[in-house]
């Protein structure tokens, strides 16, 4: 789509762009203190504005310089989210599909996560394989079949027949680690390392086979942590030489190599530096589609370290950046009704987008009362929480503060500039594929901002509540 197209989809060519039809908004919004949760609030009149005062407030929003092209945006489909959704009653699990894949009467989610065998939201540490089989004759996913595969088929279902889903390792099966060990981290012994790249695809053709497409895969979750669960540790030198050596080969040699190879998986505190370590070979680049993180270790309530996303995509503008996984942990029932839980997750997606990130991923999708199942107690928030005593569910407001990027922002949607001139108002924007433009502004603040959404010398007047989300939708 090239920049004259972008600017006709607001002000089509003709006469002149003061004579032609002015677009047409509407909002959408989910606010604290209010029963807003992805609420039509209005519709929007633009009218001329060609030079807007120091002392109006204002999002600029400029069609004419696009960025990065959205993969999607979803959750990971866990054991623990599996097992929860089994023992939920049939009619509160179809609510919830909706609730996450329909894309009229729920949040619409195109993109999926889930683990290569058990991760710590396992109810158990478990592996496809027995005992030193290092040839994988006995690769069975059986275990996955109670629930982890009948969600994710109904998923992809939901979804409208399509989902793009990712696949993770936490670590290899003990007796491949030098710690003999899925937990506390470890690493893979050398002569093992062409069976652990075989594992992942044996993993995913057996997916494919039972009709669960596979569009990507991280090499590690969490390389550099040594958890009290599953865990595996790489240097950076180390993953890049398994990428290139082994991981990227056996991908290519199997018929793989359309799959999204993606690096690091971990926070962004050094992800410049695995980047740049594996990026800089081109040998691992070739195989390398992008840049995995997560958001662990740097919030304090008042930042993160998106700078360093940005820098990636900077340093290596032909691959791509995914937010791979965030949660809120130690989870308490008490804070369940936070809003902070949810202005957690528009302030990252909106940084992460504006710093190039092409793809967004929550972590579970669906937890249990107590934040599991966890078979080692690191439990957490997820958007939905089911009470599997009484059916009942609990949607966070971080359900909805998610569903204001994924309802109205799609795959194929190319980012453009959004600009705010006030610092307690953040946005983000992209147009969709099908030419509607959505703008995401979010308050964090405990105050009543007017506001004007400017476009080209036309401007339409808002107002952002406070501590609320708004997307505004531009036909």
């Amino acid at each position: 789509m090239n920049k004259i197209y972008l600017l006709a989809l607001l002000f089509p060519l003709g006469t002149g762009v003061m004579a032609q039809k002015l677009p047409s908004a509407t909002i959408y919004t989910t606010a604290e203190g209010s029963d807003l949760r992805l609420s039509k609030t209005g519709t929007l009149s633009f009218t001329d504005l060609s030079q807007p005062k120091e002392t109006q407030v204002c999002i600029f929003v400029d069609p004419t310089h696009t960025f990065q092209t959205l993969v999607g945006i979803g959750g990971a489909i866990t054991d623990a989210t599996a097992e929860t959704f089994a023992k939920l009653p049939k009619k509160e699990q179809q609510e919830l599909l909706t609730a996450y894949y329909d894309k009229e009467k729920g949040i619409g989610f195109t993109l999926a996560r889930t683990s290569i065998h058990s991760s710590d939201f396992s109810s158990e540490s478990y592996t496809y394989v027995k005992d030193n089989d290092a040839e994988l004759k006995t690769f069975d996913v059986k275990h996955d079949e109670k629930y982890r595969i009948p969600l994710i088929k109904q998923a992809i279902q939901a979804a409208g027949g399509k989902l793009t889903m990712f696949v993770s390792p936490w670590s290899p099966p003990a007796w491949m680690k030098d710690n003999n060990s899925m937990l506390h981290g470890g690493k893979l012994k050398p002569e093992f390392r062409q069976n652990w790249a075989n594992y992942y695809v044996k993993f995913i053709k057996t997916y494919e086979a039972k009709g669960m497409p596979i569009w990507g895969l991280t090499v590690q979750n969490e390389p550099m942590a040594s958890q009290t669960w599953e865990s595996c540790n790489f240097t950076a030198e180390e993953e890049r030489d398994f990428i290139k050596q082994y991981l990227g080969p056996t991908l290519q040699k199997e018929g793989l190599s359309d799959k999204k190879l993606i690096a690091w998986d971990h926070n962004r505190d050094q992800v410049y530096q695995r980047a740049n370590t594996i990026l800089s070979d081109p040998e691992a680049a070739k195989y390398v589609w992008g840049i995995g993180y997560h958001w662990y270790e740097t919030w304090t309530g008042s930042g993160m370290l998106f700078d360093n996303v940005k820098l990636v995509k900077e340093a290596f503008p032909d691959k791509q950046l995914i937010f791979t996984e965030g949660c809120v942990e130690k989870f308490n029932i008490d804070s369940i009704g936070s809003w902070a839980l949810g202005e957690r997750y528009g302030y990252s997606m909106i940084n992460d987008f504006n710093s190039g990130t092409a793809a967004w991923t929550d972590w579970n999708m669906l937890l249990d009362e107590k934040g599991g199942p966890n078979h080692v107690g690191n439990f957490c928030f997820a958007p939905v929480h089911a009470d599997t005593k009484t059916g009942k569910l609990t949607y966070t407001n971080s359900y909805y503060y998610m569903g204001q990027f994924s309802k109205f922002i799609h795959p194929g949607a190319k980012r453009i500039v959004s600009s705010s001139n006030r610092d307690k108002l953040i946005t983000t924007a992209f147009i969709n594929p099908d030419g509607k433009t959505a703008v995401v502004v979010m308050n964090k603040s405990n105050d009543k901002l007017p506001y004007y959404i400017w476009i080209a010398g036309k401007a339409a007047e808002t107002v952002s509540l406070p501590h609320s989300i708004s997307t505004i939708i531009i036909e």
